[in-house]
């Protein structure tokens, strides 16, 4: 376990919440901005977001030289988010944690759980308050005073203006916030140069946009550093309360985590359906507290190869992590360039990202679509989320992919968005059925059939139905989850790999 000593240093790291009164008021410029502006002057900046988003914890990368990591209170419950943030914070002179949405929109229908708001919380930090002031002046006072005085948990110490349009425009805005008793700790002017492009589900993520994406943050780090107090702000960042948790641990996570069933049962047999009813769902936390303090031993390293590249960008830091703590070798290959799959692989997870937009690409690459059908006919494990999903089926957009599932996949105009409360249907190398789960959906595209003869999940909000795919060692679902939640999903994949 961690130390006083270490648990003292890990709690006490300066931090700072970015929020706004709803999206689009400028955070990820703000948050990104103070992030590169800060590691510019020499600090280590731990980058953290809230919520389960993707794409801005890679710029935020490219603004601190450091992973970015996801705080997710619905995804891994309000006990984790402060482990989780002493995890990434580990060893830095400041974080800076960008919010979601609206500063107190959460997950819907639960209050408050998974807002800016209850992460700010939970982390006992200030809240920086970013204001789109470009079609207000005295309004913004009242707009301020009300999201300072909704929550009195909440502490909003300082406001960042951003879009001020002219130097009468910050002394009108200025004069209205004397009354609000929340001081102006920036004022951003309207700047093009800082603008990161977006598409159908949000920003284009770095990896697609490299060399311009630096050229932003550094951007981004300018404006920052020209227009806020930067003082004032690591002021407010070292009066954040203290935090009472201990800093998460992949291997002390799998260490206190169920072991998995050795060998591994015969999967892809499904229960019925009510399984998903509040009577059937097995808590994913069964079995914790006869098998706590059981260790994982750690025998021979096996490898397993995760999907990356410009197509395949979105995972959880915490996955690589936890495979690696369970005695996996991760290594990362390219399906857009690659052409075999790295040599020796016993397993197989392919994310999230964007295959809809590379489906050419990735069509055209047949000998590692035909080297992934390959792995997957062997019984070999293989995790696909989303992205991943949309891989292994037949034909993506008319263009044939995997074929590893007897289903096809097309882009759609609807969005699909939202945390979603889940339940495993079939025993998988993932999960044993009636394990219950939390994940997110977040896509604009159809899979027909939407699931197989054994589903992967009864998705049970906010509609009940079944979703995914369990056939063999494949376990295929649009349901993102975060497995710090349930480590032993991580256990279990690599168990499977090494007895399949």
């Amino acid at each position: 376990m961690t130390s006083s000593s270490s648990l003292s240093s890990l709690s006490s790291v300066p931090r700072l919440v970015v929020a706004a009164p709803s999206s689009g008021s400028g955070k990820t410029t703000v948050a990104t901005g103070l992030m590169a502006a800060f590691a510019s002057r020499g600090l280590a900046v731990s980058p953290h977001k809230v919520g389960p988003d993707y794409i801005d914890p890679g710029y935020h990368a490219l603004a601190t030289g450091r992973v970015g990591r996801n705080l997710d209170a619905y995804l891994c419950g309000p006990e984790l988010v402060g482990p989780l943030f002493a995890h990434g914070a580990r060893g830095c002179d400041l974080a800076v944690v960008e919010g979601v949405m609206g500063m107190y929109d959460g997950a819907a229908g639960e209050g408050e759980l998974a807002s800016t708001a209850h992460v700010a919380k939970l982390l006992r930090a200030p809240v920086v308050l970013v204001v789109d002031a470009s079609s207000q002046s005295r309004s913004v006072a009242a707009l301020v005073h009300g999201f300072a005085s909704w929550d009195p948990e909440v502490r909003v110490g300082g406001v960042i203006l951003n879009k001020v349009a002219s130097d009468r425009h910050e002394a009108l805005l200025r004069e209205a916030l004397d009354s609000a008793g929340v001081p102006v700790l920036g004022v951003l002017r309207r700047a093009p140069q800082v603008d990161t492009p977006s598409r159908h589900l949000g920003l284009v993520p770095v990896a697609e946009r490299q060399a311009a994406a630096v050229e932003a943050v550094a951007a981004m780090g300018a404006q920052v550093d020209a227009g806020c107090d930067l003082e004032g702000l690591l002021g407010l960042a070292r009066s954040a309360g203290a935090l009472s948790c201990a800093a998460w641990d992949a291997g002390e996570a799998l260490a206190f985590s169920p072991p998995p069933p050795l060998p591994v049962p015969s999967l892809g047999a499904a229960p019925p359906d009510p399984r998903f009813g509040p009577e059937g769902a097995s808590s994913s936390n069964a079995g914790r507290a006869e098998n706590a303090g059981l260790r994982s031993k750690v025998p021979e390293q096996l490898r397993i190869a995760v999907a990356g590249g410009p197509a395949f960008t979105f995972s959880y830091a915490e996955h690589g992590e936890l495979l690696t703590a369970a005695g996996a070798e991760v290594v990362v290959f390219d399906p857009l360039r690659d052409e075999q799959l790295p040599d020796g692989t016993r397993g197989l997870v392919i994310g999230g990202g964007f295959p809809e937009v590379y489906a050419a690409e990735l069509s055209g690459n047949e000998p590692l679509r035909k080297a992934v059908s390959a792995l997957a006919g062997t019984g070999a494990p293989v995790a696909a989320e989303c992205a991943g999903l949309l891989y292994l089926c037949r034909e993506l957009d008319g263009l044939p992919m995997c074929g590893v599932l007897d289903a096809s996949a097309r882009m759609s105009e609807r969005l699909t968005l939202g945390y979603r409360d889940a339940v495993a249907l079939s025993d998988s190398v993932l999960a044993v059925a009636g394990t219950r789960m939390r994940g997110h959906e977040f896509h604009r595209t159809v899979v027909e059939p939407g699931s197989g003869a054994a589903p992967a999940w009864g998705v049970r909000t906010p509609e009940r139905r079944v979703e995914g795919f369990v056939q063999q060692g494949v376990h295929a679902s649009y349901l993102h989850t975060h497995w710090a939640a349930e480590p032993g999903v991580a256990r279990r994949f690599v168990e499977r790999c090494r007895t399949s």
